[in-house]
């Protein structure tokens, strides 16, 4: 029995030796490597999810989209704004040619031109507007406008710059005056009404 109790002894680690142990020498090391990766992967998330919310923007910018992957909508993207670009030159060279056409015609042939306010007045003409509905997205616009030289070319690239497209236009002059029809809608399908179109306009035209 002893011996017994002996063994025992020898197998029990009192405190002090276990502090002297390699249990005691133990030390803990806090590994924050996990917190890090955590939020960079929270961060890769909401970059993702910003990068795609602004390609389903553009992608709901252009009419036509062949596939469906991000490469595709970026390379479907630049085709449509270099078809716009040219479209946009194109129409400006038109509104060009236009408005020295017009030029053309308030001309006399003595050196004493008559003022075209002067002109409007005489005939009681004054600058009007008005805006009507054609559809639920498309109204119809007659515009009379005093005649200036490059004033028709600035209506027409002020009203492009706040996102109206006219269709069907017409424009003739008489008596210093400029008739401007047509039939107008938003550039990317948005709904217009008469009013804020109307007051669009004015804004324009006192602009100009």
């Amino acid at each position: 029995m002893e011996f017994a109790g002996s063994a025992m002894n020898d197998l029990c680690i009192s405190p002090e030796h276990g502090r002297r142990g390699r249990l005691g020498r133990r030390k803990i090391i806090y590994d924050d490597t996990k917190e890090f990766k955590s939020k960079n992967l929270h961060a890769e998330r909401r970059r993702r999810q910003k990068l795609s919310d602004r390609l389903l923007a553009l992608r709901s910018m252009v009419p036509i989209i062949t596939n469906m992957n991000k490469a595709t909508i970026i390379e479907d993207a630049i085709t449509y704004i270099q078809e716009q670009q040219e479209s946009v030159k194109l129409l400006s060279d038109q509104l060009i040619e236009m408005d020295e056409s017009l030029d053309e015609t308030v001309k006399t042939v003595s050196d004493h031109e008559i003022d075209p306010a002067e002109e409007m007045k005489q005939c009681g003409i004054m600058e009007d507007i008005q805006v009507t509905y054609v559809d639920e997205t498309k109204l119809w616009i007659k515009i009379i406008l005093e005649k200036k030289r490059g004033r028709f070319t600035r209506l027409i690239e002020a009203i492009a710059y706040l996102g109206l497209e006219l269709t069907d236009i017409n424009v003739t002059s008489y008596k210093g005056a400029i008739l401007v029809s047509s039939c107008v809608e938003g550039t990317y399908g948005d709904t217009l009404t008469v009013q804020q179109t109307k007051e669009l306009l004015v804004e324009i035209i006192r602009s100009i």
